[in-house]
């Protein structure tokens, strides 16, 4: 297997090697879903994670995001090596290192917009601070939401709600933003838009961005492009050239 290697100017974020994962362990119907997946993540990176339904993205997305362990083979996010963690270990490195944004927003309908991006904080610390307060209305600026930080979700548009959970996403300061299907609900003009600030947060905040997406106009406005055919990376190219 070729090592892998960051890129020169671009620290190293999420590395995965000889990543598998099985269900039904041990059993006569046990299914192996991921078949040996390396790759690596890097600050820099701007990418979209694509492929059929039942390629596995949805598997793959789930052990990135440590809300699952592989079966054979290691996640490191920032140098760490995951899979020896216990359930409390990998709660903290991803509750600091990872940021999360859905295709359903799932804001909190009686919070504001403020209170909404505030809520990592509050659950990790309680009362958030006249600092975490003031970081959070900078994030709602960030999104274009900053004269709107008082309003309800239900008095939000679809794509206003969506950039309030983009903003809650990053109240960590996260080092990679993990986004399933997050244009899966809007009309074409505002995912263009929400999309456009994902590539801002890539480049403003320093945070790698991976985004999983069907729509194929998306996708091609990424740096780099990862494609999983039934469990299997198939092909990793960069814009221009090939990974």
């Amino acid at each position: 297997m070729p090592e892998l290697e960051a890129a020169s100017g671009s620290a190293e974020v999420l590395r995965l090697t000889g990543l598998r994962k099985s269900y039904a362990v041990g059993t006569p119907v046990e299914s192996e879903v991921l078949h040996g997946i390396d790759f690596l993540i890097e600050q820099r990176d701007f990418a979209a994670l694509i492929g059929p339904s039942g390629s596995g993205k949805s598997t793959l997305l789930n052990l990135l995001g440590l809300l699952d362990t592989p079966t054979v083979g290691e996640i490191h996010l920032l140098g760490e090596a995951t899979s020896a963690m216990d359930d409390d270990a990998r709660t903290a490195l991803r509750g600091t290192a990872l940021g999360f944004v859905f295709q359903f927003h799932h804001l909190l309908p009686a919070f504001s917009a403020l209170e909404n991006v505030l809520l990592p904080r509050m659950l990790r610390h309680g009362r958030p601070t006249a600092e975490d307060v003031g970081y959070a209305r900078r994030l709602l600026a960030d999104v274009g939401l900053e004269a709107l930080a008082q309003r309800k979700p239900s008095q939000l548009s679809g794509g206003q709600q969506q950039r309030v959970a983009i903003a809650r996403a990053l109240m960590t300061q996260p080092r990679l933003l993990l986004a399933d299907e997050p244009t899966g609900n809007l009309d074409t003009a505002t995912a263009a838009e929400v999309f456009a600030l994902f590539r801002r947060i890539n480049r403003e905040h320093r945070c790698a961005v991976l985004v999983v997406t069907h729509d194929p106009r998306l996708s091609g406005t990424c740096d780099r492009t990862i494609e999983l055919v039934d469990g299997r990376i198939v092909s990793d190219k960069r814009s221009g050239s090939l990974a």
